[in-house]
């Protein structure tokens, strides 16, 4: 992920802690009425957003574009997908199956004492905290995925705007306001008041999306609060893509063609973006290699500090003894200006040299060349937890090849034939993966289960009827699924 926009202040007179105090007691007050919420009720709100955002979509990607410079094309999609978001999770929430219900009932003759009522649901966590992402302007901003995720388990949300785009930050917020309970969301802007809201009291989690450095400070400051609290970071990830020789015989122009797309899809500012191509030596694509990222125009990139960091780190890897350049792109002046590059290595160097596997956020990649099957599996065993993995190969040949690949690789979603650069909005999608590409490889934050990150599990024992939450009662007025005895009634 980028490296973190520097944060003018927007506070004013007032300090950073104090702005964060008054957005997390708008979100304690609005707490009760939210998890209060009937699952219908609840849903109805996502719904409404989504209307919003579609009604509002002109005039949004226009400000959007003038913020960002991504393409009106380009964001009027993102804002498509983010009202998918909304109403995935609004049916999520209709159906009450995240609410995971599971009842035991009294057993006076269990083994080995008698068992009492025992009934178990997800509750709301209350007031959380959300840091926006630069290069998703709408599908990971202020009603992104996780907002609409954290609203859908009953949770108030503070967004901590990002700073490449604060205009449309307070236009969604304002969009918002009008369809949401008081308090149920409200945005902050400066790194400072984001700092205030990880280590404010009334904030029970937090979810981030940005770059490794940024997140893993935020992730310290909340693992040292007196009251230590969740951080879900979505981090760095360098989604490696492994071309087997039957493949790259077979398909060698058409993965070349695929792979430049993913890699300068949204000027190689994907958090999904493959950023390693294994290739086997002497694959004789070097050519079709060059001019394919040669034909890809410069375009602008979301902010100078993205173009800054981004010319950093391509200028450390073409400077490696071990490394080669395929192709760069003159730099120009402007510092938000995008070089596309193409750069080589051997699987050897990267074993020898781990600091080779770093991400490089931007449109550039780098290609690393196996000997042997024995040289790749080394090889990818040294690689860091990543969001994605790929493997290209050819069917039914590369079975065994295939699996052996797939245990050696460590990451959230493993792809055939594919490519890591969009995410599928779609329950059974998981976005994450072990460290360093996210802080917490038990979540997702894409996803039907994302709303779970928002809740956590509370078991009630012998407890009256009428003291019971709607989903645990034995006539289910919300009609939800209830895991009886292991095994599920309802709807």
């Amino acid at each position: 992920m980028p490296a973190p926009a520097p944060a003018p202040s927007t506070d004013g007179v007032s300090s950073p802690a104090r702005t964060a105090a008054r957005a997390t007691a708008r979100a304690r007050a609005a707490a009760p009425e939210l998890a209060a919420l009937s699952l219908p009720a609840r849903a109805e709100l996502l719904r409404a957003l989504a209307r919003t955002l579609g009604e509002n979509a002109r005039h949004l990607a226009d400000v959007a574009d003038n913020e960002t410079q991504l393409g009106a094309e380009r964001l009027r999609g993102e804002i498509r997908r983010t009202q998918t978001q909304l109403r995935m999770f609004a049916d999520i929430v209709e159906a009450g199956a995240f609410l995971d219900v599971m009842i035991d009932p009294p057993d006076p003759a269990a083994e080995p004492a008698p068992r009492p009522d025992i009934r178990r649901m997800l509750v709301p966590l209350g007031p959380v905290a959300v840091f926006s992402a630069s290069n998703f302007p709408f599908a990971f901003s202020v009603l992104g995925g996780d907002t609409a995720s954290a609203l859908a388990a009953g949770c108030p949300v503070v967004v901590k705007a990002h700073e490449g785009h604060p205009g449309l930050s307070d236009l969604s917020h304002e969009l918002a306001a009008a369809v949401l309970p008081a308090g149920a969301l409200t945005v902050v802007h400066g790194r400072e008041t984001g700092r205030a809201l990880v280590t404010d009291p009334d904030i029970r989690a937090v979810g981030f999306t940005g770059s490794t450095s940024g997140g893993r400070a935020l992730f310290d400051l909340a693992g040292s609060r007196p009251d230590p609290i969740p951080f879900y970071g979505e981090l760095g990830s360098l989604n490696p893509v492994v071309v087997t020789p039957g493949a790259c015989a077979e398909r060698g122009a058409d993965i070349v063609r695929e792979y430049i797309t993913s890699v300068t899809l949204g000027r190689g500012q994907f958090c999904t973006k493959p950023g390693l191509l294994f290739l086997p030596a002497g694959h004789g694509l070097e050519g079709q290699l060059r001019r394919a990222i040669a034909a890809v125009p410069p375009g602008p990139l979301l902010g100078a500090w993205i173009g800054t960091a981004y010319h950093a780190t391509l200028g450390e890897l073409v400077a490696h003894p071990a490394v080669h350049a395929l192709h760069l792109t003159p730099r120009r002046d402007d510092p938000r200006a995008s070089a596309p590059a193409l750069l080589t290595t051997t699987a050897e160097a990267v074993r020898a040299d781990p600091d080779l596997l770093r991400e490089c956020f931007g449109p550039a990649s780098l290609v690393v060349t196996y000997t042997s099957t024995d040289d790749l599996l080394d090889t990818l065993h040294t690689l860091p937890g990543g969001l994605t993995a790929t493997i290209q190969g050819q069917e039914p040949q590369d079975g065994t090849l295939a699996r052996r690949v797939s245990a050696a690789l460590s990451a959230g979603r493993l792809i055939w034939n594919g490519w890591p650069t969009g995410v599928a909005v779609t329950p059974a999608m998981h976005h994450g993966g072990p460290w360093p590409s996210t802080t917490s490889p038990l979540h997702t934050s894409v996803g039907g289960t994302a709303v779970a990150r928002w809740m956590r599990p509370v078991a009630y024992q012998n407890m009256p009827e009428a003291l019971l939450p709607e989903p645990l009662r034995r006539m289910n007025p919300w009609n939800v699924p209830q895991r009886v005895n292991g095994g599920f009634q309802g709807r």
